[in-house]
């Protein structure tokens, strides 16, 4: 670290659930260098996110707001600004490779370069057209992009969950393409003495899920773990959710043709795509660890590894995200590096956009104040550190969460509460005693207490929400 201060690498995947690295006990899925990430640094176990979709879960992190505070409660809400702008005055060289989900697709939000490559599949006439490199090489290569349009060309399209095997060049896989770029980039950048920050977006797992036959052929005979998806569960869901699914089963969002009741069969073949393409990122992590090493800079450099939501794979009768159950809002967090205790697996609760300040602090700066993210670097060095007491999440109404102006999670140690503001009834859990949330408590009497004090504490955050950031717009005036 000539100056100091480290450089810092932040990798985020696209809709990686938090049961996706083995070391953490998960071991259906195959994932060495993440599972490096894990020894040799800090894992922290209980990471969730600021809102259950992309971009406003990516706008939480990289303003260290909440929705309703940054403004950004759906995707293709637009957002310009972020502390990046607070690395590049501090003197960082800032580079983004891969997903941001910024809006505009290419704002620069104070990096110096963006290569963006956005999602697998945007071929839907309400997303916005938009030709990002990946498009590009792949037209420059003469193939056409798979996406919704190529698949439904297949008869079994409607079978497939959305579990479909890469059959273009491996190495126009979109997350091959974006960790080659991003190599190319550690590989070739001019040393001005000066720190980086490396912002990695990997497209995958998102759907569809599309990984090559090499990754996809030791999944293929593993058995993996079975959709909690009782029919009990799902008749019992408040109504906004049920439009949900009924969104997904009338639409083929992203190539995924959602089924009402798909065999055993045909989830555990989703689930071996899924997981393969978690194998592939990790092959492509590694790599990125390595082309630090060969640079020079691998003890001089800081890596964060999380997802920006994760994915429901069939639970609860779901696609892809827009719920708060937990395979849709708790995400993977590994971060390794200099200043960062080896071999710690901290339990505590986490926002994921308290990876803003941490990042601002590791390179020697002082976070906003009206920032309502908070850093990880005391639990990093191994201070004492119990996390926060509660750990909150939204999203507004968009074109496929039809059903409710907002939905609203506060999550405790045990209870985790979700309030719909437009309809009586929400959810209520108890994750000690039902960890896959498949009993709802909402009309308890037993636990109307509960119920009451944790939709207080909703209103009593947002009301702190709005005292505490009252000024941080100012800051971009």
């Amino acid at each position: 670290m000539p100056d100091g201060r480290p450089n810092i690498v932040l990798i985020i995947t696209d809709q990686q659930r938090f049961d996706s690295i083995a070391a953490l006990g998960h071991t259906h899925v195959d994932t060495p260098n993440l599972d490096r990430l894990a020894r040799e640094g800090t894992a922290l176990t209980n990471a969730y996110v600021a809102s259950p979709s992309c971009a406003p879960s990516r706008a939480s992190l990289f303003t260290g707001l909440y929705p309703h505070s940054s403004g950004v409660l759906r995707n293709d809400d637009p957002w310009s600004h972020s502390w990046v702008e607070d690395l590049t005055a501090a003197g960082y060289r800032c580079t983004s490779v891969g997903k941001m989900h910024t809006y505009p697709y290419e704002a620069p939000v104070g990096f110096a370069e963006r290569h963006v490559v956005e999602n697998k599949d945007r071929a839907h006439p309400s997303l916005p057209y938009f030709l990002d490199q990946w498009d590009k090489a792949l037209w420059i290569r003469g193939h056409e992009k798979p996406s919704r349009v190529t698949y439904r060309r297949r008869e079994d399209y409607a079978d497939r969950l959305g579990a479909f095997e890469w059959e273009l060049p491996e190495d126009l896989h979109a997350d091959v393409f974006v960790g080659g770029l991003a190599r190319h980039w550690l590989d070739t950048y001019p040393d001005d003495g000066a720190p980086f920050f490396l912002q990695v977006g990997f497209p995958g797992p998102h759907p569809p899920y599309d990984p090559p036959a090499r990754h996809l052929e030791p999944y293929r005979d593993r058995e993996m773990p079975a959709a909690h998806n009782s029919r009990s569960d799902v008749e019992a869901q408040p109504e906004p959710l049920q439009e949900l699914r009924r969104n997904h089963m009338e639409t083929d969002h992203d190539a995924v043709v959602h089924l009402d009741e798909p065999t055993a069969e045909q989830e555990q073949r989703r689930r071996r795509h899924y997981y393969a393409n978690v194998s592939l990122i990790d092959e492509q992590v590694g790599a990125l660890l390595d082309a630090l090493e060969a640079r020079g800079v691998g003890d001089d450099t800081v890596v964060v590894f999380t997802s920006d939501h994760g994915d429901a794979l069939g639970d609860h009768g779901h696609s892809q995200k827009w719920t708060m159950y937990e395979p849709s809002v708790h995400v993977p967090l590994l971060i390794m590096g200099p200043g960062v205790r080896p071999g710690q697996r901290l339990d505590g609760l986490v926002s994921l956009m308290d990876v803003g300040p941490t990042v601002l602090e590791l390179a020697g700066l002082t976070p906003p104040r009206w920032m309502e993210a908070e850093s990880l670097l005391p639990a990093l060095r191994g201070e004492a550190w119990s996390g926060r007491e509660e750990v909150f999440s939204e999203h507004a109404r968009d074109l496929i969460l039809t059903g409710t102006e907002l939905m609203t999670m506060v999550r405790d140690q045990r209870f985790k509460l979700v309030e719909f503001v437009d309809h009586p009834r929400g959810q209520l859990f108890d994750l000690e005693a039902d960890p896959h949330e498949e009993h709802d408590l909402w009309d308890s009497a037993d636990h109307r207490e509960v119920r009451e004090h944790l939709l207080g504490r909703i209103r009593e955050w947002r009301a702190r929400s709005a005292m505490h950031t009252a000024t941080w717009a100012a800051a971009y005036r």
